[in-house]
């Protein structure tokens, strides 16, 4: 099968066709989608009705599976298998979850910018997003090329972030909303993660602004000078001319590349159910990434 690309916006992200993902992928098609990641950072496939298994295996195709948070916090999930992610506000028992559940406080977090599990080492590089329900209004998904961001920095800027670094934590941002009801031993469970501002992508040899709302502090820097700062940067990745928003179907899946791309969810009724299925896959050696 050949793979059929269609740009989606100016910069980065297109509609892919032409592959059956719910097949087994050939060597042929690793090396296509992979050219393609390289490129676009965001690959939308629609009319995909994948099963979950379908899913694990297609993630599987490229790299070790990463389990994110749930390494750390092992509480009672719906889904057959562990390495699915449960993006939505279903609870275990299958019902709508209660507006200040646990379930809920997740979806608030994916509604900030972020990429899939910066705060650990190693680093989420795939992630891909099946949509199963869908509500009536809202729940769409914004991508950030952060290729882009730094193509368009100033010279200045980009001469002071050279040399930085910035420490991920992932609590840090269930704290800003509000979740402070960790003990001591969750939160040593967590490490930080800590990673260059600036980075060269590995595929494309472009390089990049790597920002995000785990990031809490810039090493050596103090925290307030740093967080205004951080703060600073992500909003010049997201400003809309970097920005793709996916306004979802059901049967889509959605690949992204959480090395050179940011993403958030937006607001729907939290009343209506929403389901969708990830599966991220680890930034390792051994992952099956290179177009060649």
């Amino acid at each position: 099968m050949s793979l059929t690309l269609q740009p989606l916006h100016p910069l980065f992200a297109a509609e892919a066709s032409g592959i059956d993902l719910a097949r087994p992928l050939s060597d042929a098609d690793l090396k296509q989608i992979n050219a393609a990641m390289n490129q676009y950072a965001v690959l939308v496939w629609r009319g995909q009705p994948l099963s979950g298994q379908q899913q694990i295996d297609l993630t599987k195709a490229f790299g070790p599976l990463d389990l994110g948070l749930k390494k750390v916090f092992k509480r009672k999930e719906r889904l057959e298998d562990e390495h699915l992610i449960d993006i939505s506000n279903v609870d275990a028992e299958g019902q709508v979850a209660r507006r200040d559940s646990p379930k809920n406080l997740s979806n608030f977090a994916n509604q900030l910018w972020h990429s899939d599990s910066s705060f650990q080492d190693p680093r989420a590089a795939y992630s891909m997003l099946h949509a199963v329900v869908l509500p009536s209004w809202g729940g769409t998904t914004e991508f950030a090329d952060l290729r882009a961001a730094y193509d368009a920095l100033p010279e200045r800027t980009r001469g002071e972030i050279e040399s930085l670094s910035a420490e991920h934590y992932a609590l840090h941002t269930r704290i800003l909303l509000g979740d402070e009801a960790y003990t001591d031993d969750q939160k040593k469970a967590i490490p930080p993660a800590v990673w260059p501002l600036v980075q060269t992508h590995p595929g494309s040899g472009r390089k990049l602004l790597f920002v995000g709302v785990h990031a809490r502090e810039i090493i050596g820097w103090p925290t307030a000078e740093a967080r205004i700062y951080l703060s600073d940067l992500l909003e010049h990745a997201t400003q809309r001319e970097f920005v793709y928003r996916h306004e979802w179907q059901v049967g889509d899946l959605v690949m992204w590349d959480n090395r050179s791309t940011l993403h958030r969810g937006r607001r729907y009724d939290i009343a209506e159910r929403r389901e969708l299925r990830r599966t991220t896959i680890e930034d390792v050696p051994e992952a099956r990434l290179m177009a060649a």
